[in-house]
């Protein structure tokens, strides 16, 4: 099968989705003026630090942002609608069912000056998928082994087609690292010293303060990047942050919360990009330790979420209340999946009761100390206690927090943190509702007809028959209330006016390519 013939199906599942959010515009101008020039130096407020600079290791959504300059994917995906396009590999096609064949760009080099070729392909898929240390071995679930059939194509044999591979390979499963900077890495990972082939090499990075990195001179893309350079200063502080770019101390901001959109809008001086994206707030629950350990327990915590205020107190009302972790606008929602987590704090105290659960047991959550996550804590807490439920969260910046909830310490029995969203929507439920998956916060186990119909998603090219897996797996979800969805947040980005070229994203991770600073 061709690639172009793949694309038929796939089309029409995108122009369900560009269809569905035709009515909600990007906010700003996305074109640049006048004729894009290098130079200069782009300075970003980041709100976090990340949680590690090796695709492979890192634990947070928000890693993206960095990742993305400095490593460059096999396939990439279109802005507004996520439809995966050549990276990396300038082609692609399934030979037959279960053979998928990548044609790799010639001449393409990591940071290092060793070759970006079949061979550093090969040896990063497998170390994705099989490394100890590889938080995304469920993105390559369908992959049972890569091979080299040609000094710059790879093979990946699959033990079930899986039509979702080409989105998944714009992610951090197609980020390649440079396998001579990984063998020489005591540590077997480059997370503090990363090495990709992306637009910008790493110059340095201070703990919590400031991250930089440069043009790489000889990246493959014609005339690109525009800027000298990157630097960003973490400054977890957002209203800090704000200040920063109206004083012109940095140039960009982004994941700005609601709040925030009347402040930035004030200021003449700069520029506001808002859209809709795929970002959801949700609590992740631990299902495997008590009390989430009991499907009422999580049924009630559900239905004592008012997601309609939540979204108005807490996002400004500049946001879709969640009910499931794919928005209205998205192909494969399923409405009436929205009808299982209804705001019912009576219903939720009946099977409070059912379970045994004392009213005023603490359920121990963990969260973030910034002032936007506090406020959303104290509406969460208020919403619990009227239906019998007491909560106390365990704060920690965003990097300690996921590490503590997700890795080996398995510190409390929820997050409260959102999920980034991910260019197919396969992605998304393999990787926080299978068995071993990394954000399966106690890799709990979870049905075997609901795993069963995520692989399903996967099987065919066909969009009805995807839609239909995906009513599934969405259901199954749901019904077994492993996750409590709150809102979808609008993207917002505000910047100074000598920045052109930005765009937005369904994703609401910035990137940068076509980015350039006015002198």
């Amino acid at each position: 099968m061709t690639r172009e013939k793949m694309w038929t199906t796939r089309r029409e599942a995108m122009a369900l989705l560009s269809g569905a959010v035709a009515g909600v515009a990007f906010g700003g101008d996305v074109r640049a003026q006048g004729t894009p020039k290098r130079g200069g130096i782009l300075r970003i407020s980041a709100p976090t630090n990340p949680s590690s600079l090796d695709p492979a290791t890192g634990g947070a959504g928000s890693d993206h942002a960095f990742l993305f300059t400095m490593y460059d994917t096999l396939t990439e995906w279109d802005f507004e609608t996520l439809k995966p396009k050549p990276g990396l590999a300038e082609s692609w096609s399934f030979s037959d069912p279960t053979t998928f064949v990548l044609n790799i760009r010639p001449g393409v080099t990591f940071h290092d000056g060793t070759p970006l070729d079949a061979e550093a392909v090969k040896f990063n898929l497998e170390r994705n998928k099989s490394d100890p240390k590889s938080n995304i071995k469920a993105d390559l679930a369908t992959m049972a082994s890569a091979s080299v059939t040609g000094p710059m194509q790879v093979t990946l044999k699959l033990n079930a087609l899986d039509a979702a591979l080409p989105g998944i390979l714009s992610d951090r499963a197609g980020m390649m690292v440079s396998p001579t900077a990984l063998k020489a890495s005591a540590a077997g990972n480059v997370a503090r010293t990363p090495v990709g082939a992306g637009a910008y090499t790493f110059v340095s990075w201070a703990d919590g303060e400031k991250i930089v990195i440069k043009r790489n001179e000889k990246y493959w893309k014609p005339n690109r990047p525009y800027p000298d350079g990157i630097e960003f200063a973490i400054i977890p502080e957002l209203t800090t942050g704000v200040r920063s770019v109206t004083a012109g101390q940095n140039d960009l901001i982004y994941q700005l919360p609601p709040r925030q959109k009347v402040v930035v809008e004030r200021s003449k001086d700069l520029k506001v990009f808002n859209g809709p994206t795929l970002y959801v707030f949700q609590i992740f629950l631990n299902w495997a330790k008590p009390p989430f350990d009991d499907i009422r327990v999580r049924k009630a915590f559900n239905m004592a979420i008012d997601r309609e205020s939540f979204v108005k107190a807490a996002l400004a009302g500049l946001a879709e209340p969640a009910y499931m972790n794919l928005p209205k606008s998205h192909w494969a929602y399923d409405k009436s999946v929205a009808a299982l987590t209804p705001y019912d704090p009576a219903q939720a105290r009946k099977l409070l009761a059912e379970a045994n659960f004392k009213e005023g047991t603490t359920i121990d959550l963990v969260g973030y100390p910034d002032q936007d996550s506090v406020q959303r804590q104290e509406i969460l807490i208020e919403q619990l206690r009227k239906a019998g439920i007491s909560v106390r969260f365990l704060n920690a910046p965003i990097a300690e927090a996921s590490a503590a909830f997700f890795g080996a310490e398995k510190r409390g029995s929820g997050l409260l943190a959102a999920w980034t969203g991910r260019p197919d929507p396969s992605l998304t439920y393999s990787l926080m509702f299978t068995k071993d998956a990394y954000y399966n916060g106690g890799r709990g186990a979870v049905p075997p007809e609901l795993e069963a119909a995520i692989k399903e998603s996967r099987a065919s090219e066909d969009v009805q028959i995807r839609t239909k897996a995906f009513a599934t797996v969405q259901r199954l979800v749901m019904e077994n209330a492993f996750v409590a969805p709150l809102a979808f947040q609008f993207e917002l980005v505000a910047m100074n006016k000598k920045v052109q070229g930005y765009r937005p994203n369904l994703l609401g991770k910035p990137k940068y390519d076509d980015v350039w600073l006015e002198s």
